[in-house]
């Protein structure tokens, strides 16, 4: 299951281009979000400011969506390429 240079060139540039993008994602979840929690606290949802939901527990939210996506995408490059695991 070998693939031509041009194949195997193009089958790299898509991932890097998805991991670039999931990791840009990543940052901006991971540290924009939280530099701009503290205006945010000034409301209060659930007793809770509202920083701490945006900053702690949506982050968490859109990590694990993001995981899933993540695993979408890539098999259906995978599987562009021809390169895709065998499923049972």
């Amino acid at each position: 299951m070998t693939l031509d240079i041009a194949k195997r060139e193009a089958h790299w540039h898509r991932t890097r281009n998805l991991m670039i993008g999931h990791l840009i994602v990543w940052f901006i979840f991971a540290f924009g979000v939280h530099w701009f929690a503290a205006p945010l606290n000034n409301i209060s949802f659930l007793g809770w400011p509202l920083g701490y939901y945006f900053s702690a527990q949506g982050s968490l939210i859109v990590f694990v969506v993001q995981l899933f996506m993540f695993n979408k995408q890539q098999h259906a490059i995978d599987v562009q390429f021809g390169v895709a695991e065998q499923e049972d």
